[in-house]
């Protein structure tokens, strides 16, 4: 996962979750929004179900301090619904909340009609939507109540997580690299700059990532930070990194040239 690295966010959620579901829940969250970008829309896929199943087990553990890491989906929820027992996770909406998106998420897929709005844009892709959405907010939930670490990184960490991850970037132990051949090298930085997220990369990274000759790469970041663009952003600390405006670019003109061709 490029912006944001499992095991760090593992390590912050582990105490006070139980570290082997926080690693199964990253794990499921990091498959669904690879498939989601990739545009894998098959029901059997994309339904969060798994990552609903996982997230259960995790509050049904924490909440009640007993552990099962097979504990049935139905029996977790039922317990942390419960009014007649004692419950860990305080004030209550915090966990009421998670449970009513888990169910949504978890029961959409098998109660949704087939039935097609046009010939070319059909169900499976406006569902996919809406179920990588309602889990997206079940991550960022979970991180923001149960996050140990540094406020401020939680902040970050719920940014970066709303963004796409990055399949056509590949890293290579100390390397990384677009693996793309048919982008400009406007279009490489904007792409590497999204996988940098907040931290930016130097312009040294960049010549070093770019397959590009240094001068096209210094023209390059010319045009983008012009006024007229506005799409990178030099930060005090010498590194680039994307604006708004290069955010909304990447998600609106770019998002299929994240792809591996």
């Amino acid at each position: 996962m490029g912006l944001i690295e499992k095991a760090a966010l593992a390590r912050n959620l582990s105490p006070p979750l139980d570290g082997f579901l926080s690693g199964q829940l990253l794990d499921e969250f990091v498959s669904l929004e690879r498939r989601y970008i990739q545009c894998d829309w098959e029901p059997a896929e994309l339904d969060g179900g798994q990552f609903c199943e996982v997230l259960s087990r995790i509050l049904y553990a924490h909440d009640a301090g007993n552990l099962n890491l097979s504990k049935p989906y139905e029996e977790c929820l039922k317990y942390l619904e419960n009014e007649q027992v004692s419950h860990a996770i305080q004030p209550r909406r915090l966990v009421l909340h998670l449970v009513a998106a888990i169910k949504v998420a978890y029961k959409f897929r098998s109660q949704r009609g087939g039935v097609h709005i046009t010939p070319t844009y059909s169900p499976n892709q406006m569902d996919a939507k809406f179920i990588i959405e309602v889990v997206r907010w079940l991550m960022n939930e979970t991180l923001r109540i149960f996050w140990t670490g540094d406020r401020e990184k939680v902040a970050k960490a719920i940014r970066e997580i709303l963004q796409f991850d990055v399949p056509c970037i590949g890293k290579f132990e100390d390397v990384i690299m677009v693996q793309r051949t048919d982008l400009t090298p406007d279009e490489e930085i904007l792409v590497l700059l999204h996988f940098a997220g907040e931290a930016g990369f130097t312009r040294t990274q960049l010549g070093k990532y770019v397959y590009a000759a240094s001068p096209r790469v210094t023209e390059a970041l010319q045009r983008l930070t012009a006024p007229k663009t506005r799409r990178v952003v030099k930060l005090p600390n010498g590194s680039f990194r994307l604006s708004d405006l290069g955010s909304k670019h990447i998600r609106e003109i770019l998002a299929d040239k994240l792809l591996v061709q």
